[in-house]
């Protein structure tokens, strides 16, 4: 059997998050699979490149959970009972999306699988996270040390099973269930003791200018653009994370990509 980088493309705007992370992903000379995982939301055409750079294309379904339990989770009544205070979403975020990521436990022809959002880059490489167990997960590490207990879904290791996509779905759909971050709270519930990857295997942007001690280019395994999204324009933050969005963008346009030791440290100017 073998291992396999996942991602899940739900529209055009993941779809060019995934073109770069696929490059970063293929720039680490690794043996793995890449598989992406779409939905009916993305056009043929968003997909083409990823299939060129040779990544494995799978279309799934949204999972089949009850009315009300959608009706709970759509962006308007999750937004409103749960707003995000820190950053803000972009409007293409669709909540009911992202339970799609349970699907990797589906891929039961692949042993281990390492899923990173599409809003990622992969520095350096990582396939030692293939041997770590299920499931492994690293802190949601941006704004203070008391992050350290929640994990953050944007990279997490899984083995997929048949039987843990069955039981996974038995525990979502509950009466009344409201998962406050969607996936990420679920597994966080479903995997009670999860295993701590290192944060700098999922380390978050916000960290760059909230908590820039920690921040250290050269052990960055994945950089993760939580909140909002590096390709998008003139974001409220945009200036203050622009090492980063320009990171990304060589990503993208496939242009060289400077070495880690040669970019700005934070409150360094560019």
């Amino acid at each position: 059997m073998t291992n396999a980088f996942v991602t899940l493309v739900t529209n055009a705007d993941y779809a060019m998050g995934a073109i770069a992370l696929a490059r970063s992903i293929r720039r680490t000379g690794t043996g793995a699979d890449i598989v992406i995982l779409h939905t009916g939301g993305v056009e043929r055409p968003s997909l083409a490149p990823l299939e060129a750079l040779g990544c494995r294309l799978v279309k799934v379904e949204h999972l089949p959970l009850s009315d009300a339990f959608n009706e709970r989770h759509q962006r308007k009544n999750l937004h409103g009972a749960a707003p995000f205070t820190k950053g803000s979403k972009p409007d293409f975020h669709t909540p009911l999306d992202n339970f799609c990521k349970l699907r990797l436990w589906q891929l039961a022809e692949y042993e281990t699988c390492v899923f990173i959002d599409a809003d990622a880059l992969v520095l350096k490489p990582i396939d030692r996270l293939f041997s770590y167990p299920e499931f492994s997960a690293a802190p949601n590490v941006y704004e203070s040390l008391s992050d350290f207990h929640r994990l953050n879904s944007g990279v997490f290791v899984a083995k997929p099973s048949a039987d843990t996509f069955d039981g996974m779905l038995t525990a979502l759909d509950q009466p009344d269930a409201f998962w406050r971050r969607t996936d990420q709270t679920f597994l966080e519930s479903f995997f009670p003791d999860w295993h701590g990857l290192p944060i700098f295997m999922n380390m978050l942007q916000y960290v760059w200018f909230a908590m820039p001690d920690l921040w250290n280019w050269e052990s960055i395994g994945v950089l993760h653009y939580q909140y909002e999204k590096p390709w998008e324009k003139d974001h409220p933050k945009a200036e203050r994370l622009r090492p980063l969005i320009d990171l990304w963008q060589a990503f993208y346009d496939d242009r060289p990509i400077p070495a880690l030791s040669s970019l700005p440290r934070p409150g360094e100017t560019p």
